[in-house]
């Protein structure tokens, strides 16, 4: 019996990974436009056509990237060990980050707010771009809800999707992917003042992410009445 259902389970894997393989890859879609759109989001940004700017990058987003999947790869948690981004089976909230990147001061007490409330029904994942000892230094402002982990690029040189995932969105970006490593969504990372207060941050950021979050799980009575009664703080 257990040898028929590690057999069942086999063909299971193999056909979800087949799946997978036969849709289009993020690094595929993304990889097919970042040129064009790269040019026109630089001429944008030299006119100062920030509305014009905004409005490609949301273009490439809800026409390129939305339906694709996220590509599969090896980053390392702190300990030093590497672990596949599949290994991850809930549903993702994906933030790529790195170091030098300056939060506003709410940004990551929201996120561990978040984190600690959702974290039985989706894994949240803060990917650096940058070194270990970095990469452990601010790890610690954290929750222990969430997955810290990392790519050193110096150690990934033959692997695309690094390359792809880091240079063509630009971070901090954040990715909403569901059960089967569909792209639901992507997002820049909340762009609010660095010098406001604390309280106005911390909703600006929490809301962000509740609604992202919206797209993963269904949110509770309580999750909907804070999102609609602090959406204007």
């Amino acid at each position: 019996m257990k040898i028929k259902l590690l057999f069942l389970f086999t063909l299971l894997w193999i056909s979800a990974q087949s799946q997978i393989e036969q849709a289009t890859l993020f690094s595929q879609a993304i990889g097919e436009n970042i040129k064009t759109y790269k040019l026109n989001s630089q001429k944008a940004y030299a006119l100062q056509d920030f509305d014009r700017a905004e409005f490609l990058f949301d273009s490439l987003i809800n026409h390129v990237v939305n339906g694709s999947y996220l590509d599969n790869f090896k980053v390392r948690k702190l300990s030093g060990r590497k672990i596949s981004l599949y290994k991850f089976e809930k549903p993702i909230f994906l933030m790529t980050y790195a170091s030098w990147c300056t939060p506003g001061v709410g940004e990551i007490p929201a996120l561990n707010k978040i984190a600690e409330t959702h974290s039985k029904d989706i894994d949240f994942l803060i990917l650096f771009w940058d070194s270990k000892k970095n990469v452990r230094k601010v790890s610690k402002a954290y929750s222990k809800n969430i997955h810290i982990v990392y790519v050193d690029e110096l150690e990934n040189t033959h692997d695309h999707i690094v390359e792809v995932l880091k240079h063509s969105l630009g971070f901090p970006t954040s990715f909403f992917i569901n059960q089967d490593k569909r792209i639901l969504d992507v997002r820049r990372g909340a762009l609010h003042p660095y010098n406001e207060k604390f309280e106005i941050s911390f909703e600006l950021n929490y809301n962000a992410f509740l609604n992202g979050i919206s797209l993963l799980k269904q949110l509770s009575e309580d999750d909907k009445k804070h999102y609609v009664l602090n959406k204007k703080p």
